[in-house]
């Protein structure tokens, strides 16, 4: 299994209220959820009204399509004109090596 999951920073210009930057938001989480199937949510900056933090994960099987999904969700954003990407921190993280050692033969009410 791969996961991709990173931190956007977004500069909302136009953001005269909190109200004002939560519309923008659900513009860009709802347009980011329907087309990459992501899950994505604000994560900091909460009371500035002219900044946020989104933080989104990814799931598959492949490294390269992860990666793929990633790149297109950060243009995607960009592309919506709706916000300032101002930067962006993203992972690849391949967890198969974690799933191989672990005991899955052992049920929770085994040991009863």
């Amino acid at each position: 299994m791969v996961i991709g999951y990173g931190i956007i920073r977004l500069r909302i210009p136009e953001s005269g209220s909190l109200k004002e930057k939560r519309s923008v938001l659900n513009k860009i989480l709802k347009r980011a959820q329907n087309e990459f199937n992501v899950s994505i949510a604000q994560v900091g900056d909460l009371d500035d009204h002219h900044f946020a933090e989104i933080g989104f994960a990814l799931a598959g099987n492949e490294s390269r399509y992860i990666n793929s999904k990633v790149d297109h969700l950060l243009r995607f954003i960009s592309d919506l004109n709706v916000a300032e990407v101002l930067s962006s921190k993203t992972e690849i993280m391949v967890v198969s090596d974690f799933l191989e050692t672990a005991d899955w033969t052992a049920g929770k009410y085994d040991e009863l």
